[in-house]
């Protein structure tokens, strides 16, 4: 039952028996972007242990294969969840389900696996009749900002652009950096082109989750049964409360600046901004632990 004062709890152990399945967002909450959290890592396999069933949700532009191998590499166990839907996934299937097929990349190589097996082509911008933002090439010096006469050009032939990151932003270590969404959000507010959003906090990455849940489980699994977890505010918990779930805050994320040390979140800063951008949720805790 969502509160419109929320709890700060001990840990996930607190809630555990109330849910059948969790949702757990993954940069943030599992990761730091450099290396796994241990605790949560434990607190994810004490959960399935008990009989839970958890799918990690992220908004990685790219499929879930790579998504496996990259957290095996930063330590997550795989023990720790059942399945992995990614916004890359939901990217791919959104792209085989319209007409165009010439296709003007915005990103980094390491995402070029999304069109894999796809019946589509990578060309230049003139020759583009849909655009794909996977983020920006270089994330450790580029902003925004460098991209604003290449995305001008490209709204002003009047394509579509199908973002494959929702994310403005993610910590990367002690670093922060930018993601596809902020090049959508120039897009769209700056140069008034139109984009699709995949991923948290939209519906089809729900979709996905709901379906792959109900298939661990054999059989459907009630949304007051199902727990999402995560560190965003815009993203991973705007995306959980407008799809009728309940929400664990994991306050000491991409937000850790904001409630006053990271380790000790203030209460009231916490209800503050909750009350400020319209969320309720059922409790938080600066880190995911059991």
């Amino acid at each position: 039952m969502l509160r419109p004062v929320p709890p700060l709890v001990s840990g996930l152990s607190a809630l555990a028996e109330d849910y059948d399945a969790l949702i757990s967002d993954v940069w943030g909450v599992v990761h730091n972007g450099l290396a796994a959290h241990p605790p949560a890592c434990d607190a994810l396999v004490e959960y399935r242990r008990r009989g839970g069933r958890v799918v990690l949700l992220t908004n990685a532009p790219r499929p879930c294969g790579s998504i496996h191998r990259q957290l095996a590499d930063l330590g997550v166990p795989r023990d720790a969840y059942d399945d992995l839907v990614t916004s890359g996934d939901v990217t791919r299937e959104t792209l085989m389900a319209r007409p165009e097929r010439r296709i003007a990349h915005v990103g980094p190589d390491r995402d070029l696996p999304i069109y894999e097996d796809l019946p589509h082509r990578l060309v230049g911008d003139d020759d583009a009749d849909i655009v794909v933002c996977s983020g920006l090439v270089d994330d450790l010096t580029e902003t925004p900002d460098d991209y604003r006469d290449r995305l001008a050009a490209l709204a002003g032939r009047g394509l579509h652009m199908l973002c494959a990151n929702p994310d403005l932003i993610v910590e990367r270590g002690e670093d922060k950096v930018w993601c596809a969404g902020a090049l959508a959000k120039i897009w769209a507010e700056d140069f008034g082109g139109e984009v699709t959003l995949l991923g948290k906090p939209h519906a089809p990455v729900y979709a996905e989750v709901r379906r792959r849940i109900d298939g661990l489980a054999g059989r459907p699994v009630a949304d007051d049964r199902i727990l999402a977890i995560g560190d965003g505010l815009p993203t991973d918990i705007r995306g959980a409360v407008s799809q009728g779930l309940d929400v664990l805050f994991v306050t000491a994320g991409i937000h850790g600046d904001d409630f006053g040390a990271p380790d000790t979140p203030d209460p009231a800063r916490v209800a503050e901004r909750l009350r400020t951008e319209g969320l309720a949720i059922t409790g938080f805790l600066p880190r995911l632990v059991w």
